[in-house]
């Protein structure tokens, strides 16, 4: 007996349906997860040092950030660069430089980059927001004011930023480009500046080479005991030494893991930490077995005061991102596993979740006198 029309199609419709939704399931199933949504609950590191923006304020949305980060980083730092390469025509012609070596031009603070930063984030779900750690940069370190910068910017974005930098003190051609004072460890704005930080109690992240370009072989760091000075005189500071004072052609010291021993064993300096960044600095751990061996021996031993960032700058593909963190791979293996753990992971969260706990307090406080 032949069921009636209606009931054949309703049967149909059934079928159609059921078999729509075993798909959907299949697809669900193969799809990886949305990146954008919430962090992932497994991943491979955090990344304690990262660019949105380029030396002329040019980058990536951080939308496609979140993308690109998908389901193998699990939090990341977030700043742009505080410096403006200026585009002189006399200089450069039609040629618009877009890097501080493709110039002799100046380079110069760009402020507006903690605003452009803070919108990035605030365009951004609360569940993608816990992912970032905003960073204030868009101050100038020899300027007396540059403290009152921070205080600004943190009571015009309140919830947003953990901590200050990646800023510059010596860097290599960098710090003779610059327009105005040239920055130094000895200056009393810096001094003002940490001791803000200090009060709010933000995270900070400086970039200072610890020699000169090309020194004179058997010469002592040019930096160094300025840098350890400034070290022990702000001592409830959070600080991360980015690359450990090495640069694109600042090459380690002669005994740079003794240097490195030697303030990770002070205990005025129990405050610092060391990032392992940079695609110039990875060429370095990773120059030799013996080289690297060294290192991994000395984080194995330190493993609460190193963390890895990847320095990528507005990086285009997921292929430029993940570069660093692959050329570090060979560092990796040597690790122990908790040394390893705390390097891409633990030691970040222990460290940015600090410093947003400690913003949020002081904002809420300040906002709260009116």
């Amino acid at each position: 007996m032949t069921a009636p029309r209606p009931v054949r199609i309703a049967g149909a419709v059934a079928v159609v349906v059921c078999l729509a939704l075993a798909w959907a399931i299949v697809a669900l199933a193969a799809a990886p997860p949305n990146p954008r949504l919430t962090p992932p609950a497994a991943y491979e590191f955090n990344d304690s040092h990262f660019h949105l923006t380029n030396y002329i304020q040019e980058g990536i949305d951080v939308h496609k950030f979140l993308h690109i980060m998908g389901n193998r980083v699990g939090r990341s730092t977030l700043f742009g660069i505080p410096l403006q390469q200026q585009w002189s025509y006399r200089i450069s012609g039609d040629k618009a430089p877009t890097y501080y070596l493709d110039t002799d031009a100046r380079l110069y603070y760009y402020s507006f980059t903690d605003a452009y930063i803070a919108m990035q984030y605030r365009s951004l779900t609360k569940a993608q927001q816990a992912r970032f750690d905003p960073m204030i940069t868009g101050f100038n370190p020899t300027d007396m004011y540059a403290a009152d910068h921070v205080r600004r910017v943190l009571l015009t974005f309140p919830g947003v930023f953990s901590g200050i930098g990646e800023f510059t003190i010596h860097k290599e051609f960098v710090s003779s480009k610059v327009a105005g004072d040239v920055a130094s460890l000895a200056d009393p704005a810096l001094d003002r500046l940490l001791d803000v930080a200090a009060e709010v109690g933000l995270v900070v992240l400086i970039h200072n080479d610890v020699d000169r370009p090309f020194p004179r072989k058997g010469e002592a760091p040019l930096f160094l005991a300025q840098f350890k000075d400034l070290l022990r005189r702000h001592p409830k500071n959070s600080i991360i030494w980015a690359h450990t004072g090495v640069g694109r052609v600042i090459q380690p010291v002669e005994h740079h893991i003794a240097m490195l021993e030697d303030i990770l064993t002070d205990p005025v300096c129990s405050h610092v930490c060391f990032d392992l960044s940079w695609d110039e600095v990875a060429k370095y751990v990773v120059s030799s077995p013996e080289a690297t061996q060294r290192a991994a021996d000395l984080i194995n031993r330190f493993p609460d005061r190193f963390l890895f960032g990847t320095d990528t700058v507005a990086p285009a593909t997921t292929e430029a991102y993940f570069g660093v963190y692959e050329m570090y791979k060979p560092l990796w293996a040597l690790l122990s596993k908790e040394a390893k753990e705390k390097v891409l992971k633990g030691n970040y969260e222990r460290i940015f979740d600090q410093g947003r706990r400690n913003a949020r307090a002081w904002e809420k406080k300040q906002l709260a006198k009116g």
